[in-house]
């Protein structure tokens, strides 16, 4: 055999090493933009939502009105975190972050806000602008879950935002001896359903052990006829849509 007969075959075969190497490097960059992570050393296990509404008094006359009441829509959106079993090697929860809030579908009425849990004491949730979600939302690894405090156990534990159609409308009655602080409050203003709904985005991150896993979720809210049954809570278990992946 030639030299340069023995070259196009080192040739060849150099040529089709490199198109399956690059066929591996191609089909695994694409699976990761697919499925992501799947051995991250913590994981999103369920998120909770508890929709639902009430009144927030305003300044009326009593002689005239016994009840002046703005409506706000709340969803209660709770994201639990468990240790993956299937990692065998030591991690910490350094923080969770929850960023870039975007309104997708916009409702027909009220205006969307997002809040972090209030510091002080009692309720969970308050609507004071104090709380009011600006940019993004941090909750920073601790022993031990606490919501008031915006930390979450670097071991696995639970973090909350709420996601809130403020103003929705107002009710006002001379009638009513009481009124019940719930969705079917919605309806005394005469807001029908398909007034209400709307979408939000929003990136959700986990650092650990200084790696950032970021992944995006869009949630549909309120959930539920609220309108009818005053409060309904979901429970989401099936992550599959939610993918994370590193960033940097």
């Amino acid at each position: 055999m030639d030299i340069n007969k023995k070259n196009k075959i080192i040739n060849s075969i150099a040529f089709i090493i490199l198109v399956f190497i690059i066929s591996i490097v191609i089909a695994i960059v694409i699976r990761y933009q697919v499925d992501g992570e799947i051995n991250m050393p913590f994981e999103l296990k369920k998120i909770t939502i508890i929709s639902t509404a009430e009144g927030q008094s305003l300044e009326t006359n009593e002689e005239f009105s016994r009840w002046n009441e703005q409506i706000n829509q709340s969803n209660d959106i709770y994201f639990f975190i468990d240790k993956n079993n299937n990692y065998n090697k030591q991690a910490v929860i350094e923080s969770v972050k929850i960023e870039n809030i975007s309104t997708e579908t916009k409702p027909v009425k009220g205006t969307i806000k997002a809040y972090m849990p209030s510091s002080n004491e009692g309720r969970t949730f308050e609507y004071d602008d104090r709380f009011c979600i600006q940019d993004s939302l941090t909750y920073n690894g601790a022993k031990i879950s606490n919501e008031k405090a915006l930390e979450i156990c670097n071991q696995g534990g639970r973090c909350a935002i709420r996601i809130a159609n403020v103003n929705l409308g107002t009710y006002e009655s001379n009638d009513a001896e009481e009124i019940k602080h719930d969705g079917t409050l919605i309806s005394k203003a005469n807001i029908a359903n398909s007034e209400i709904y709307f979408s939000i985005k929003f990136d959700f991150i986990i650092v650990i052990n200084k790696i950032k896993y970021k992944t995006n979720i869009t949630l549909e809210l309120p959930n539920g006829n609220i309108i009818e049954e005053g409060t309904s809570q979901i429970e989401i278990t099936d992550l599959k849509n939610i993918v994370f992946k590193r960033i940097s």
